[in-house]
């Protein structure tokens, strides 16, 4: 019986029904039934992703795949990256295993497969999950082999069970601080904790993470964001900041698509009547144990000759054309420009107001036409077509840092200040533009973050010259509200 049947039948909310089966079960589930039968062990037409936005309009339902685990992922991921990422032979751990989708995923690719989880309920899930033999001509190589993935109850704030430098791949996605409650009364269970003891936990699990994996080892953690009071809560950018402060640096920053996301009928009028976006993408930052433990290399802070011009307008009336509803904006690639201001205007713009775009140029500077201050409804601020180095990164978050003084001094009580970023290569590694964006304007006492969005050309794929790297084809709109200044005086 589905669940809204159940609930509207026995009088009880979603919440309740889902704390009844977590409690009776052992686990939060969506059905009550035994793994499925087997009918194919591989997905059909399988390609490795390339470029840094993955979007999988179907779960995957080969092997013993389902989705009878809530908020479980999809096989495609630790598929991509246990392909990406490790070889055969190899140890990838996953200590939020789940119902087993990465540990099904690891045998499936000739992989050696520590699968932990600290629910018991979850556990038994993963080695139903697992009772499977593939034949044995698997594999084209005949060197390669099928490995039963080690299972057991464990703790990922925990792992000195697992000797140091031993693991070649971490692959896992962790609960979202209170979102989804996967167990029942079960000590240390981060699905039941609130934000910042999420976050405090989360910090623990990338320092046991850094101590277990090899150098030169890939660790992938799939994590999304929440929302609060029609404001978004960036999880994701706090995670990632909780891995690089343990010593990883960042070899890849992935976006996952969500297609679950309802954008017509009553979200869309919900959406555009209250003012908010639905999520509907994920983080999946790849994270590299550096080769030799040493200090962080320092960047020059050279000023850079990065210059910004600013032109102001007047905001149009909306036209008949609806706007984006979802965390996720694709438009076309030749259009992509126009589809994005038209939609930052239509939605956070008051028509008659005036607006201000800022854009980046290396030759001049340009000063932008006032007007009467506090009468702005947009300040939008347009990211470089390109960041060539570390050096280039740091003048444009300290240009951003300039503009969004002047924003605040421009913008009406309940105006936006909105600003683009791209994702700059550095070497071996990766500058993460929109959280860098994010703790530097996190520091201002005059706005609160409401939006993260995702832009990204239509049916834009990978075409890097470097096999090893992901072409980067999403940016980043970091949207903020102004707050009055009685707020802005006891908010953080």
């Amino acid at each position: 019986m589905p669940d809204a049947e159940i609930g509207a039948r026995y009088g009880v909310s979603f919440s309740k029904l889902e704390e009844i089966i977590t409690e009776a079960y052992g686990a939060n589930i969506s059905v009550l039934k035994a793994p499925k039968r087997l009918k194919k062990l591989v997905p059909s037409n399988f390609e490795e992703e390339t470029s840094t936005v993955w979007s999988f309009r179907r779960r995957g339902n080969w092997a013993t795949h389902d989705g009878r685990y809530r908020g479980n992922w999809s096989p495609y991921i630790p598929r991509n990256v246990i392909a990406k990422y490790s070889k055969p032979g190899e140890i990838v751990l996953d200590y939020f295993v789940g119902a087993g989708t990465t540990a099904v995923e690891a045998k499936l690719l000739g992989r050696r497969c520590i699968a932990r989880d600290i629910n018991p309920g979850a556990v038994g899930m993963t080695v139903e999950n697992l009772k499977f033999s593939p034949p044995a001509d698997m594999f084209a190589d005949a060197r390669v082999r099928v490995y039963e993935p080690e299972v057991a109850v464990g703790d990922a704030t925990d792992l000195s069970e697992i000797a140091p430098s031993s693991i070649d791949l971490i692959c896992a996605h962790p609960p979202y601080a209170g979102i989804i409650k996967y167990s029942a009364n079960i000590p240390g269970d981060l699905s039941d904790l609130p934000l910042e003891g999420f976050l405090t936990s989360m910090g623990k699990v990338a320092h046991e993470s850094f101590r277990v994996l090899k150098p030169g080892g890939k660790c992938a953690i799939l994590i999304g964001d929440a929302r609060k009071s029609k404001h978004v809560v960036p999880i994701g950018f706090r995670t990632i900041r909780a891995f690089l402060d343990a010593g990883f640096s960042l070899s890849e920053l992935i976006i996952k698509r969500q297609h679950n996301c309802k954008t017509t009928g009553f979200w869309y009028k919900r959406s555009i009547q209250y003012n908010f976006l639905l999520l509907a993408h994920e983080y999946l930052p790849v994270f590299e144990k550096p080769q030799a433990e040493s200090a962080e290399e320092q960047v020059s802070s050279s000023e850079h000759a990065l210059r910004h011009q600013a032109t102001e307008d007047v905001v149009p009336r909306s036209g008949p054309k609806e706007i984006e509803t979802t965390t996720v904006w694709v438009f076309p690639e030749e259009e992509i420009d126009k589809e994005t201001r038209r939609n930052l205007l239509a939605r956070f713009a008051e028509p008659g107001s005036p607006f201000f775009e800022f854009a980046f140029d290396e030759t001049e500077h340009w000063t932008p036409a006032r007007g009467q201050e506090g009468t702005g409804s947009l300040v939008y601020v347009r990211a470089p077509a390109m960041l060539a180095d570390e050096n280039e990164a740091l003048a444009y978050v300290r240009a951003v840092a300039n503009i969004s003084d002047q924003a605040a001094k421009m913008l009406s009580s309940d105006g936006f200040l909105v600003v683009e970023a791209k994702d700059v290569r550095t070497g071996e590694g990766l500058w993460p533009m929109g959280l860098l964006l994010w703790e530097e304007l996190s520091q201002l006492p005059g706005f609160a973050i409401k939006e993260i969005v995702i832009v990204v050309a239509a049916d834009r794929t990978g075409h890097s010259r470097d096999s090893r790297r992901l072409d980067i084809v999403h940016r980043y709109l970091l949207v903020y509200s102004k707050k009055s200044p009685s707020k802005s005086n006891t908010t953080k």
